[in-house]
């Protein structure tokens, strides 16, 4: 037998959970600032791992410059159009969205969200690194507009599609329904 209470706690664990990402998503906006220097300094690790040049981490500036102590050393700053925040965020809104009129779907869209925002910043890493390499080999002009322009945007777009089309697939497949 089901508890009268039992709509009642599943109605306020479901808006508890719509607030969290309502309130998430705001945060990454008013927050983008410290969103963009945790993305730089992931990705100033990274190149730490990968080069045996010099990197330089300025989180105030979320800026990363890298080859110093080279005659190619090169800095990169993460503008608010640049940050995978942006991509992040449709995703929030429309989880919450979607666990607001369907409840018992909340664990499908969390893990979903999970998934698909990992995809994000790996994609949006892959782009820096992508960045990074190509003005290495072609020089800071020539790098740059392939590595920005062209290729780098490439990458975004065609990773962003992917994690949000694994979103949707993840958070609306009938979980009965895979073999």
């Amino acid at each position: 037998m089901v508890s009268a209470e039992s709509p009642s706690r599943t109605t306020a664990s479901t808006r508890l959970l719509v607030g969290a990402l309502a309130a998430l998503a705001v945060a990454l906006v008013i927050g983008n600032r410290v969103y963009r220097a945790a993305e730089m300094f992931l990705a100033s690790a990274i190149l730490r791992l990968m080069t045996s040049s010099g990197v330089h981490l300025a989180a105030e500036r979320q800026s990363v410059y890298f080859g110093l102590g080279t005659d190619h050393a090169f800095g990169l700053r993460m503008s608010p159009e640049c940050t995978s925040a942006f991509l992040m965020l449709p995703m929030l809104v429309v989880g919450a969205a979607m666990i607001t009129l369907r409840p018992r779907v909340s664990k499908r869209v969390l893990t979903a969200l999970a998934f698909a925002g990992l995809a994000v910043i790996v994609v949006n890493q892959l782009r820096i690194l992508t960045l990074v390499g190509l003005v290495g080999w072609l020089g800071a002009d020539r790098g740059y507009y392939w590595g920005h322009t062209l290729l780098g945007s490439m990458v975004s777009v065609l990773g962003g599609a992917a994690a949000l089309v694994s979103f949707v697939w993840l958070s609306t497949r009938d979980p009965k329904a895979v073999p």
